[in-house]
């Protein structure tokens, strides 16, 4: 799969993450999505944006969603450390739980991965 597809992915998957945690029932009382992850407002904003950027990084060139996977790596990485120093907030701005933070771990390696360690030119396009 190339640099796009990937990004087209990633952004899909961030964009119905994002929607899923404002409905009802998918998000159970006390802000847990699917029962497992922590998620409010502002965690939910953020996934979309994400998504959004993804998207648009798709559809732009693969140079974009490598630079986007670099970019996101990197902050999805210091999310991550952040978020197991302080256990049950961002900052203080978003509210994040211990499967977050694992979420948040493998969002990063996998994004670092696509945007230093894959080589586009291996990739074959289907």
């Amino acid at each position: 799969m190339n640099m796009q597809k990937w990004a087209w992915t990633f952004g899909i998957v961030f964009l119905l993450i994002g929607i899923l945690g404002f409905i009802p029932g998918v998000t159970q009382e006390g802000g847990l999505l699917l029962g497992i992850f922590s998620v409010d407002t502002m965690h939910n904003v953020v996934h979309l944006l994400s998504g959004v950027i993804a998207v648009w990084t798709a559809l732009s060139s693969a140079k974009a969603a490598q630079m986007y996977f670099r970019i996101f790596g990197i902050v999805y990485a210091l999310v991550t450390v952040i978020g197991f120093i302080q256990g049950d907030s961002f900052l203080g701005m978003m509210a994040i739980n211990t499967a977050d933070n694992i979420l948040h771990l493998v969002i990063a390696v996998v994004a670092l991965w696509l945007g230093y360690g894959m080589d586009e030119n291996a990739t074959t396009t289907a």
